[in-house]
């Protein structure tokens, strides 16, 4: 692994995004024709747009990925099995619109080879324990075990579902994975750089995410506003276990949950809805206005018979710290309670007021750069108040 290794894979990755335009262009009539689109909610006057156009992004990187021959073979081959089995439950996701029990099911066994290479290959599970931490602990690392694969486990899970719940506007999906994965592939460079000797598994992971971020920025091309394609969920799992796989076999996964504050963020406002203990609608799109042109508020409605004790807590935790609207009012004879949907992008219309789609889009994507540069400044200036050596 080497830097003509990286030569060679920007080569590909450049092929890569060349052919992904073009069977892109050539795959959307097909799609159109075979009914396998949808209709865009934000717009006014909305054509059929093909859907799941992910897969053809998806297939072109499996392609350009095979020719590698590394001296990680094993590690490498792992990545890629994990990948092409997320792209096959999302397919199955955008056609038979799986339930979410299976959403979470079907990604943890597709770790199962990371998961296995990770433990065949001898790599560490200890974990580097703070300096305050050792003021009662003797030593700087603990070894943590099973526990470890289990939250690589959760983190899988987690990356493969968290672009999806972010989701629901023109290039939001495409563009927060492009940002993810252009971070990323920014931070093992500097670590390339400043690691003496080279860390040969940084090479692996930039490997994974430069076919990845050619593939993906044609597809943001032909889904930013107004979109001529959906991504579908087959985009967004593909997205999720490429980012896993690159932070597990590069052996940062800390720092990648740095990368992934936003999604983070969203998932925590989202428990609520996802976890039932609110009424939570079939779609939480934001709420297009014909006469404005402008995207605003999505709202859930439900009798407040329906709210679990638990769910009324956490709503009036969100009102009081200005997180949530909430108006109620009378129907039937009973009382009601009208929310907006508990995701970032109707917090970011709620804190801001409605706006054109596209603005809303920049802004997040905006957001999602911010999250990133915060995330190199606590990786690499705060980590020095924490922990002794920093890698």
């Amino acid at each position: 692994m080497t830097i003509l290794g990286l030569v060679a894979s920007l080569l590909l990755s450049c092929a890569g995004c060349f052919f992904t335009y073009h069977a892109i262009l050539e795959y959307i009539p097909i799609f159109v024709q075979r009914k396998m689109c949808g209709k865009d909610q934000c717009k006014a006057i909305s054509k059929p747009i093909p859907e799941p156009i992910g897969v053809i992004s998806a297939a072109v990187y499996l392609v350009v990925m095979s020719p590698f021959q590394l001296n990680e073979m094993l590690s490498f081959m792992s990545a890629l099995i994990a990948i092409c089995s997320t792209i096959l439950l999302g397919f199955a996701d955008d056609v038979l619109d799986l339930r979410w029990r299976h959403k979470l099911l079907f990604p943890t066994l597709s770790s199962l080879p990371l998961l296995l290479v990770y433990y065949a290959t001898g790599s560490s599970t200890a974990v580097a324990l703070p300096k305050q931490v050792r003021l009662f602990y003797v030593f700087e690392t603990l070894d943590i075990g099973p526990l470890y694969y289990i939250y690589m486990g959760m983190m899988v899970v987690f990356c493969t579902n968290a672009i999806n719940i972010l989701a629901g506007i023109n290039g939001l999906e495409a563009g927060q994975a492009f940002v993810i994965a252009i971070s990323v592939a920014i931070f093992n460079i500097i670590q390339l750089i400043r690691l003496e000797p080279p860390d040969w598994y940084h090479y692996l992971s930039l490997y994974i995410l430069l076919p990845f971020i050619a593939t993906t920025g044609v597809l943001l091309y032909f889904n930013w506003y107004p979109a001529e394609v959906f991504v579908g969920d087959t985009f967004c799992y593909w997205a999720g276990m490429t980012l896993a796989s690159s932070c597990i076999l590069g052996h940062f996964s800390k720092t990648m949950a740095l990368f992934l504050l936003p999604q983070v963020f969203n998932f925590l406002y989202s428990t609520p809805q996802l976890f039932h203990l609110v009424p939570c609608p079939r779609h939480r799109l934001p709420k297009f206005n014909a006469d404005t042109n402008m995207v605003g508020m999505s709202f859930a409605e439900f009798n407040d018979k329906d709210l679990k004790p638990l769910g009324a807590v956490i709503l009036r935790v969100f009102e009081t710290c200005g997180l949530l609207y909430r108006e109620t009012y009378e129907k039937d004879g009973e009382r009601w309670t009208r929310i907006n949907n508990l995701t970032l992008i109707n917090l970011w219309l709620k804190l801001f007021g409605a706006m054109h789609e596209r603005q809303l889009t920049i802004r997040l994507l905006a957001l999602q750069m911010l999250c990133s540069s915060f995330a190199f400044f606590i990786r690499f200036f705060m980590a020095n108040l924490v922990y002794d050596i920093v890698r």
